[in-house]
């Protein structure tokens, strides 16, 4: 039972999160509520593609969570250079664009999800809790249509001839909130 004890005092080291966003005052707000919940804490805050890049290799976080319209660089692109030096951190891809186009993009650049940005603040935490225990996160508006879809596939055999966005698509876990 001292084990227990011992384990049970010890303090949990929070996730480190990477916020890229370029609008200044929305990346503030999401400071503020995504570490209102104790266990996730922002380790930097970028405002373009670039910055997210050299702010990714300096930082180390565990989950970066990146807008994709950013200046300088994409976030789509910022994405597939980050985790090509650093295949372990985990993108979470956050846009006002629920572009089926876009999140193709984003899944082949290596993202590990997608939220649109009206989702719910807690939305946004778990879908980081998600994806760094790896797996995939998709908000309700995107994973459904994403579901239908890859059923709609694999009901007419077609899974195999679709693009491997599709497979990685269809394989991950698929959170609906």
């Amino acid at each position: 039972m001292k084990r227990q004890e011992a384990t049970d005092s010890l303090p949990v080291k929070p996730i480190t999160v990477l916020l890229a966003e370029d609008h200044a005052n929305f990346r503030k707000s999401l400071k503020l509520l995504i570490e209102s919940d104790g266990d996730i804490e922002v380790v930097g805050e970028a405002k373009n593609g670039r910055e997210a890049i050299r702010l990714a290799m300096s930082l180390h976080p565990q989950v970066i969570v990146m807008d994709i319209a950013m200046p300088l660089l994409n976030g789509l692109e910022a994405t597939r250079q980050i985790l090509k030096t650093s295949p372990a951190i985990r993108v979470l891809i956050l846009s006002a664009h629920p572009d089926p186009e876009y999140i193709q993009q984003a899944m082949m650049c290596g993202a590990s999800g997608y939220l649109i940005k009206q989702s719910s603040t807690q939305v946004l935490a778990q879908a980081v809790r998600e994806v760094l225990k790896g797996n995939s996160f998709f908000c309700a508006p995107i994973a459904k249509p994403l579901r239908d879809h890859c059923r709609k596939l694999f009901a007419k055999g077609e899974l195999l001839k679709e693009k491997v966005a599709s497979l990685a698509l269809c394989a991950g876990t698929l959170a609906l909130s």
